[in-house]
């Protein structure tokens, strides 16, 4: 079981920047890709960044842009998604995912976070 705590959400105005972190209850850094998914008001839950094991290759939603640059601190078992230029629509609820391979955690995820509140004000 692994259990995925998400900080760092809070409000910032369109243009402005915010770094989700998310740290894992148990050593995750060799075994499970990390990722993040996000979901806005009456909207389904949308792909955002997800990362491999041991820091690995990286993947992005296409709504992303480059943006957002998703990154791994393996010795502390935490992810972390620096969102950058920030528009109201990426205003959601995050979610830090966990799961043993990147495919899934960019799909359908086995491990949820409780989701961090971002909004983004125009």
């Amino acid at each position: 079981q692994v259990q995925l705590v998400e900080s760092g959400g809070g409000l910032v105005q369109a243009g402005g920047s915010l770094r989700l972190s998310c740290a894992a209850s148990r050593r995750t850094a060799s075994t499970y890709a990390m990722g993040w998914f996000r979901q806005a008001p009456g909207k389904e839950r949308e792909f955002v960044a997800g990362i491999a094991a041991m820091g690995g290759i990286a993947y992005y939603g296409d709504s992303i842009q480059a943006r957002f640059t998703i990154l791994r601190d393996v010795a502390k078992d935490t992810v972390y998604l620096q969102m950058n230029s920030l528009k109201p629509e990426d205003t959601a609820v995050y979610y830090c995912v966990a799961d043993t391979g990147v495919v899934a955690v960019t799909r359908t995820p086995k491990y949820w976070g409780q989701g961090t509140q971002v909004t983004v004000s125009s």
